[in-house]
């Protein structure tokens, strides 16, 4: 139910799809900034497929959630999808096995096209044809058929109970593309993209300098929308940068209006010092975000795959040192796997292990009759904070000498998932960006089986008769298993939740609404951004 590409932004850059299908067929390469008056945003979120049933990372999503439709979608701040293209979507009986969907009227592709429930149709379908290595069919899974009836009429029948459909028709995944212009066994080319968002594509520039990839995208308002969205600004652009440290400068330039939270943390907590000291035109928003980072142990590792080891590992990590040593507080301690802001979150590592406490540690590992200094070795490959991360917990395990820890760094990543999947690292760290805002998509994908972590994990309970309850509820507002599953997590330590970002988006003095577009959804709303003009 997971790809690679979902394994979080990690830091400096997202993870860039493999695939060259979607490669843009323009030619001109990104320079400078914008001059035609269109609010641009700089992200380092690289990627290479904008085509829905391709792209299933950050930096396409971004684009998908403006340009596209989906039956439903998030509005700011909400946990529970609403209506988008659809007038109303409801489950049929009380299985959620049925879905049934009746779509707004009068709605239109930027080209003209009317889109109606054979599109939707379509949609699903071809997804699920192409199956796109790198895309997110796997959402979409749990459907076995999707029909139409009529122009507005569209009903899902499920292989099984699925009642997290809803808010995973509402990701990206969702998008609804017209079935007169998108080809049904293949990926199109990025620039012939059509959707009926409240933006349309005018323009997609190569990033250039031998990188592979969109480097700017230019938007402009979509006549023919049909939806809620108010655009607070007619243009947009966002505008990919390889490095952070290239997106910091181009802001400082003025090349970019907004930066979203791709800034290192030093900098963005520099930026946020300098407000606060009215100094410079920079200025920084910051809101909630759902994007976590773990430490994963290798439960089938002799050392990592002893329960007292990883209890003990919990009972000494400060996550409140880590977010205010080594992230500037541009993070914020995580303690559960479901991240503050979604349905059924609680603090189940605090409630078991409380504060950081030595005694404790030393009492887990004597009773297990554990040898200390317990050596581990602990692996990363890429992070917004580097190797700096890893050292600071290596410091706060070594403390008291129950534990003896080697740090490596995996500079390749593709090498760095080959590893973890081959049960190469004891211990290692990795992020997850979710797809919707659902407890599910913190449970299900991480902790049944191995999850997309690979780490061999598993406890029963949780993946034969938690999990299968909890996606039967169509009350997606109700903690219901969630809260049992994230205590037993706590219990069996597969991995420690170490932070939760902040969303740290830093723009020019001039720029509002950017407060609209920070929340746990993951969603980027660049309609709520506009610009107050200058006298």
């Amino acid at each position: 139910m997971t790809t690679a590409n979902r394994l979080a932004v990690l830091g400096c850059a997202a993870l860039v799809a493999s695939t060259a299908a979607g490669c843009a067929s323009a030619t001109k390469v990104v320079t400078g900034g914008d001059s035609n008056g269109a609010i641009t945003m700089g992200t380092t979120n690289v990627t290479t497929v904008l085509d829905p049933a391709g792209a299933y990372d950050a930096g396409s999503w971004m684009i998908l959630n403006n340009t596209f439709q989906s039956l439903l979608s998030f509005p700011a701040g909400a946990t529970v999808p609403q209506p988008d293209a659809a007038q109303s979507c409801e489950f049929s009986g009380t299985d959620a096995k049925t879905y049934h969907c009746t779509l707004r009227s009068g709605l239109k592709f930027s080209n003209g096209h009317s889109l109606t429930a054979e599109d939707v149709v379509f949609s699903v379908q071809r997804m699920m044809k192409i199956n796109d290595p790198n895309g997110p069919s796997s959402l979409l899974s749990s459907i076995e058929s999707v029909e139409a009836k009529g122009d507005s009429e569209v009903t899902f029948h499920l292989a099984g109970p699925d009642a997290v459909l809803p808010a995973k028709l509402a990701s990206a995944a969702g998008s609804i593309v017209d079935h007169q212009v998108f080809p049904a066994d293949k990926l199109l080319d990025n620039a012939k993209l059509i959707g009926s968002g409240p933006y349309k594509i005018d323009s997609i520039e190569e990033m250039g300098s031998g990188s592979h990839g969109p480097g700017k995208v230019s938007l402009s308002a979509n006549s023919n929308y049909k939806g809620d969205a108010k655009l607070q600004s007619s243009k947009f652009a966002l505008r990919y940068f390889a490095q952070a440290d290239d997106l910091k400068t181009a802001l400082d330039k003025g090349e970019v209006d907004v930066a979203d939270n791709s800034l290192e943390p030093a900098a963005a907590a520099q930026i946020k010092n300098d407000e606060l000291a009215g100094k410079g035109d920079l200025k920084v928003a910051e809101g909630d975000g759902a994007e976590t980072r773990f430490l994963v142990f290798n439960a089938k590792d002799p050392v990592a795959g002893n329960l007292a080891v990883r209890q003990a590992a919990a009972q000494l990590l400060d996550r409140k040192a880590l977010a205010r040593d080594v992230y500037a507080g541009t993070v914020q301690p995580l303690y559960s796997v479901v991240p503050t802001g979604i349905t059924a979150h609680n603090t189940a590592f605090f409630d078991r292990y409380g504060e950081a406490d030595l005694n404790k540690a030393k009492k887990i590992l004597a009773n297990a009759k554990v040898t200390t200094p317990v050596k581990i070795t602990m692996t990363w490959s890429r992070a917004r904070a580097g190797a700096d991360e890893l050292e600071l917990i290596k410091k706060q395990l070594e403390a008291g000498g129950l534990f003896q820890v080697t740090v490596e760094q995996e500079a390749n990543w593709d090498a760095y998932k080959e590893g973890w999947k081959a049960g190469k690292y004891q211990a290692y760290t990795v992020g997850w960006t979710p797809d919707y805002a659902d407890p599910d998509d913190f449970i299900t994908p991480l902790v049944v089986d191995g999850g997309a972590f690979h780490n061999g994990w598993d406890d029963p309970k949780i993946s034969q008769t938690l999990v299968p309850e909890s996606i039967k509820s169509t009350d997606r507002t109700a903690g219901g298993s969630y809260t049992q599953i994230q205590k037993l997590v706590a219990e069996g330590v597969p991995m420690l939740p170490l932070y939760q970002s902040k969303s740290f988006f830093a723009s020019r003095n001039n720029i509002t609404g950017i407060e609209g577009t920070m929340d746990t959804t993951g969603v980027v709303r660049f309609w709520e951004i506009g610009r107050v003009s200058k006298k």
